[in-house]
């Protein structure tokens, strides 16, 4: 079959999976409507790792199929098209395989919810507009995709849209990213108006021509391509949760733990880091713009690793781990290792779509508790689990020996963290040892809350066995709840289908387990295999100008040749959180604990998420509010209103109310009025005759 048929097959796929289970689900029945959608998928994920190992090593060279006009309004041409390249090549993998993973998984984690057909169709909606946004060549696809997967988000963080913290949740997740999408917006606005194309064939040769071209606004002249590149990135931290734009994505966790591992593990919150490195061409020429991602991403990294040690929630904590692996692979493409980013990209697909999955099974097993305090003592109850969690857990930290290799995470993170260091020492980003020491003390603290999160799991005391009730607060449940409360959609209830005794954890069924072993193999062999191809000796062959690196951008390639005590600080930083983690929960169990109890300005800090919620409340929802009730209460009840219909009507009733005295039905009072008009009046005539 011709290639380009087969992968316009590919992204299509779960569109039409996404229909027949949504518009004759309920006809269909479940399991069709599950075989439906899933083989699709694994069709579109068989298409993507074709076109990979083609692009790898076939030899296979860029190409566009283009599908039908899209947009076609004076000069401004939009068509729908598939571009394939480097990077949509590696996100059509990382799209595929997690996604048709996630179909598997929730086969056995949805066995007992009543709406399948459409949770499934809302899986592969999400899935096509994923692989419509990375196989874009202009703009307009690319927003189209954009918005599309933030529908979706939506749908799934809500499916369950009868419970009130899910619901809230979506909406969120909804509003949060249409700030961002403002600024995105703003941006695609600009580089039509700047170049006249949003074509991407058409545009990237000529951003160079455009370098320097300066825009006046408000007395000052600010760097066009700047601008353009600093609003495309406000949408980027909408979608990826950077710094400031990140509030929705730890309340996104009511959502399914599938559709957690889905979109914010390895393909939604991606879209951001994606479109920088997708758009390379420009942050190479907007310097400015290319520093503030650096310190975004260096700043979410920080700030996301702290909050992960405080978290007890075990789908909260790796979603804080999310975020803050997001700020690694933005402060790589700020200082121009868009490789490095990419790769992380690729590597973290695997792991963090592992440790969500398998902090599903983990819930699973203990009949819905999310509360790690209640755990402890599951690695013989579940030792498929325990043993890939560990596998997530080590790639994840990266742990690794430079010079002979490690899991996954290893050789993604160090090459980030290489980067920033080569980054500053060349002179090419004035940020790069901010970036550089940020990352390495993140290392350490991800080591430490990564095994935090083993240990309290599956190590310490089981106090599972000394609770005979469960209750839950609404945020130590998952949304996986009993058949009767999903039934209703209704908030959660204690315990597992009306269990009151004690609890008996169990492994999942095998068809949650296989893709966490699925995911674990590439956990561990996805950086030595494909490192050499994206960042080692292979990378400008592999990339084939996909990623576009200025004249003074050498910095991927001395990331290679930086000092050896740069190599060897992120295993340093990690071995000491690790240890840490080790001596605080394993040798000292319970310390830990009566510390948390016994709180603090810190523990408080970190435990509240550094109190953003709190601001943002009291800034744009109550701040919204007074100014609304000012603008409504003084504004509209007071000046206009107030002045204006009912000050004219006020005014004519107490004029009237003091005319209708002066009528007292006395014909004597009429006639002295009377009199008083004829006397008044011939003074006038002759004060005016006289004058």
């Amino acid at each position: 079959m011709n290639l380009e048929l087969l992968v316009t097959l590919g992204v299509f796929a779960p569109l039409l999976g996404a229909a027949v289970a949504g518009l004759t689900g309920r006809r269909i029945g479940d399991v069709a409507s599950q075989a439906v959608t899933t083989g699709l998928l694994f069709f579109s994920c068989v298409v993507a790792w074709i076109v990979f190992s083609q692009w790898t090593w076939g030899g296979l060279e860029p190409f566009t199929v283009k599908i039908t006009p899209f947009i076609h309004v004076g000069d401004f041409i939009s068509n729908w098209s598939i571009r394939i390249d480097a990077l949509s090549a590696v996100m059509l993998v990382v799209v595929t395989t997690v996604s048709s993973l996630v179909h598997l998984y929730s086969w056995g984690y949805m066995s007992e919810d009543p709406d399948k057909p459409r949770f499934f169709a809302y899986l592969s909606l999400f899935t096509f507009a994923m692989l419509a946004l990375v196989t874009a060549a202009d703009f307009m696809q690319l927003f189209f995709g954009w918005e599309g997967v933030g529908l979706a988000s939506y749908l799934l963080i809500g499916f369950w849209y009868k419970k009130s913290t899910a619901s809230a949740a979506a909406i969120k997740a909804f509003v949060v990213n249409r700030v961002g999408d403002f600024g995105f917006a703003l941006g695609i606005f600009t580089v039509f108006w700047m170049f006249g194309t949003i074509q991407f064939a058409d545009l990237f040769p000529m951003i160079a021509s455009k370098a320097g071209t300066g825009w006046e606004f408000l007395g000052h002249t600010w760097s066009a391509l700047d601008l353009a590149a600093f609003l495309l990135f406000v949408g980027a931290m909408g979608k990826s949760a950077q710094f400031f734009l990140h509030t929705w994505l730890p309340d996104a966790m009511e959502g399914p733990t599938p559709v957690s591992a889905l979109i914010h593990a390895a393909t939604m919150v991606t879209a951001g880091v994606y479109m920088v490195c997708l758009l390379s061409p420009i942050f190479e020429y907007a310097p400015i713009a290319g520093q503030i991602v650096a310190v975004i991403g260096a700043v979410t990294a920080l700030f996301a690793a702290t909050v992960g040690l405080a978290q007890n929630d075990i789908k909260r904590v790796i979603a804080y781990s999310t975020c803050s692996q997001l700020g690694y692979m933005f402060f790589a493409a700020g200082v121009g290792a868009y490789e490095a980013a990419m790769f992380h990209l690729f590597t973290h697909a695997f792991f963090k779509a592992l440790l969500f999955l398998g902090a599903g099974s983990v819930i699973h097993g203990m009949h819905h508790e999310q509360d790690m305090r209640k755990m402890g003592g599951l690695w013989k109850l579940l030792p498929v689990t325990y043993a890939v969690m560990t596998i997530g857990t080590i790639a994840i930290t990266g742990l690794g020996i430079p010079g002979i290799g490690g899991f996954a995470g290893f050789y993604s993170k160090d090459a980030i963290i290489e980067s920033a260091f080569a980054a500053a020492a060349s002179g090419h980003s004035p940020f790069g040892l901010f970036a550089f020491f940020v990352g390495i003390l993140a290392a350490g603290l991800t080591a430490y809350y990564s095994w935090r999160l083993v240990f309290m799991t599956f190590h310490n005391k089981p106090v599972w066995k000394d609770e005979a009730h469960h209750a839950h607060d609404d945020h130590a449940h998952d949304d996986h709840s009993s058949h009767a409360q999903l039934e209703t959609h209704s908030e959660p209830i204690a315990g597992d289908d009306h269990h009151h005794g004690p609890l008996h954890p169990h492994e999942s069924p095998w068809v949650m387990l296989t893709p966490l072993v699925l995911l674990s193999i590439g956990a561990v062999a996805a950086g030595f295999v494909f490192a050499p191809y994206f960042i080692g000796h292979h990378e400008g062959e592999f990339w084939r100008a996909a990623i576009f690196s200025g004249p003074t951008n050498h910095v991927l390639h001395e990331s290679h040749d930086v000092p050896t005590w740069v190599k060897w600080s992120p295993l340093i930083m990690t071995l000491i959180g690790s240890l840490f983690a080790f001596w605080l929960y394993v040798l000292k169990e319970g310390m830990a604990r009566r510390m948390a109890d016994r709180g603090g300005v810190v523990h408080a800090f970190l435990y509240n998420k550094w109190y953003f919620d709190e601001v943002y409340d009291f800034i744009f929802v109550r701040g919204a509010k007074a100014v609304g009730d000012l603008f409504w209460k003084v504004g509209d009840v007071k000046i206009i209103d107030g002045f204006g219909p009912n000050g004219a009507a006020w005014a004519s009733l107490k004029s009237a109310a003091r005319l209708a005295k002066l009528q007292s039905g006395y014909v004597y009072h009429y006639a002295f009025v009377m009199l008083l008009g004829v006397a008044g009046f011939l003074a006038f005539a002759i004060y005016s005759w006289g004058a």
